[in-house]
């Protein structure tokens, strides 16, 4: 018998399954074999069979192997509705053989020269037994269960056949099978309190390095779609940082004179403020500046894209007409059973395929009400906002403050002052029963900036800012007191307002 080619090993089968390419670092190993397991319902059949179909729009012809009560009609009856099935595919591409009645009949011994002589005869590239658990309740012995496999193991790599083995979960932490596949991805379907949401996690990958830990993944009219976890993926950032030193406009002209300019390009900026203070007020402005060469996109949770055109119109800014010349965007994900990842993968993608260097995202909170565990929040900003510096991207980010008045300011976000450059404040103060809005500059990485506090308006023009407030004190606890004996000296918009 001759010696089986030697493949390099970045040979590949492509799963096809959007996002598991990427946690596989390219695709299965060719000639491996590979262990699918997870409880009924899990999504274990649609996954193998998407990789079949797959694999046959690529050329390669697939013997898919049931083990399993459910008819081939029914099995086919169930993945007609996905997009990725394809009729013309079968027999002739993709062979669907029952393989039970093999089993009890020939035992093992008799179920390994049956697939031999399919895969022979049907010259096949990828190889699906679907119902490991049979073999294995089948087998005298937990040798022998081994030998089977590595019998498959062995044809496998004689034939340069793929092998994909479905189970179900084993009982055992490491079962005898575990330790002689190649590969181990685990499927399940977590409930977490009222919600649940399915994650796939690659428990052992021999040969090449893969994206360790859980990954969220959706069963959709085009099967499954996993969401690799944007801290695995964006480990390190996709190139290299452009640093640059030019400025971009907020929109607010006081604003930008003091910050010598503007936010440095390519920035991250987060505004804390109660809700009411004016934080997509300022959003919208710097969104206003948007242009051909600096396209702008909302990545929103709250308000939809008519409220916020509505919004817009009041403000003396026409977004509608950036938007209709393309050089502004509007993406709505109200904050309901969302996917932290899916979020995360779809700003991603709007910005790279638009181009986008002008980022307002209204509500930071609503990423953090979408993961499943909130202990990741922090870790998936950092990724995230590293990824977008890299890209070119100014990123404006609002964060609501409980407390409308207080003291003590309780940031919501972890570790906030690492994540971004630039931070702003937006608070409310009371003053001789009168109600104000102050903004004030907390921080701008490496850069000069004017710390003073600044009353703001909400106009019909926008935002406008006032000159510094000094004859006040206790101004960030929102009950400002005039300052010694005498009375405020107001300066700018803080005159007396008529009533």
């Amino acid at each position: 018998m001759s010696e089986p080619m030697t493949e390099r090993p970045q040979d590949r089968v492509p799963s096809g399954v959007r996002g598991l390419d990427l946690v596989l670092h390219g695709g299965f190993l060719r000639r491996g074999v590979y262990m699918l397991q997870g409880r009924p319902g899990a999504g274990k059949t649609i996954l193998a069979n998407q990789v079949c179909f797959h694999h046959a729009a690529q050329g390669g012809r697939v013997l898919y192997a049931t083990l399993l009560a459910e008819t081939h009609e029914r099995l086919i009856f169930n993945l007609q509705p996905l997009s990725f099935f394809d009729t013309s595919r079968i027999p002739e591409q993709i062979s669907y053989l029952s393989a039970f009645s093999i089993l009890e009949e020939g035992g093992l011994k008799g179920l390994v020269e049956v697939l031999r002589r399919e895969v022979r005869a049907r010259k096949a590239t990828l190889l699906v037994v679907d119902g490991l658990v049979t073999v294995q309740e089948s087998a005298e012995t937990k040798k022998d269960f081994k030998k089977f496999i590595h019998e498959l193991q062995i044809h496998a790599n004689f034939a340069g056949c793929t092998i994909l083995l479905l189970t179900s979960a084993s009982a055992e932490p490491v079962g005898p099978e575990h330790t002689m596949v190649d590969g181990v991805l685990e499927l399940t379907d977590n409930r977490l309190g009222r919600r649940a949401e399915r994650e796939l996690e690659v428990k052992k990958f021999r040969g090449s390095s893969y994206l360790r830990g859980g990954h969220a993944f959706q069963i959709t009219g085009d099967g499954i779609v996993v969401l690799p976890r944007i801290e695995a993926l964006l480990q390190e950032p996709s190139r290299e940082d452009p640093c640059k030193s030019e400025r971009v406009s907020t929109g607010i002209a006081q604003l930008d004179r003091m910050m010598s300019g503007g936010l440095p390009c390519a920035s991250s900026s987060v505004l804390f403020g109660p809700t009411g203070a004016g934080k997509t007020t300022f959003g919208l402005q710097f969104l206003d500046k948007s242009s051909k060469s600096e396209p702008g996109l909302l990545f929103g949770f709250y308000e939809t894209p008519s409220r916020i055109f509505l919004k817009a119109r009041a403000l003396g800014l026409d977004l509608e007409k950036k938007h209709a010349q393309g050089f502004f965007d509007i993406q709505w994900h109200p904050p309901t059973e969302r996917i932290l990842d899916g979020l995360g993968n779809k700003l991603l993608e709007a910005v790279r395929v638009r181009g986008v260097k002008r980022l307002f995202i209204d509500g930071v909170d609503g990423f953090m009400q979408s993961a499943a565990h909130p202990e990741r929040i922090s870790h998936f900003l950092a990724a995230l906002t590293n990824e977008l510096r890299v890209l070119g991207v100014t990123t404006v980010y609002t964060s609501e403050l409980q407390d409308m008045f207080s003291s003590e300011v309780r940031l919501p976000i972890s570790g906030v002052s690492s994540l971004v450059e630039n931070i702003f404040f937006l608070r409310f103060v009371e003053l001789r029963s009168q109600l104000y809005r102050m903004l004030s500059v907390v921080k701008v990485r490496d850069s000069d900036y004017d710390s003073s506090l600044r009353e703001f308006r909400i106009t019909s023009r926008g935002i406008e800012l006032a000159d510094t407030f000094q004859s006040a004190e206790s101004i960030l606890t929102g009950d400002a007191k005039v300052a010694g004996s005498s009375r405020p000296k107001r300066k700018g918009l803080l005159k007396k307002r008529s009533r």
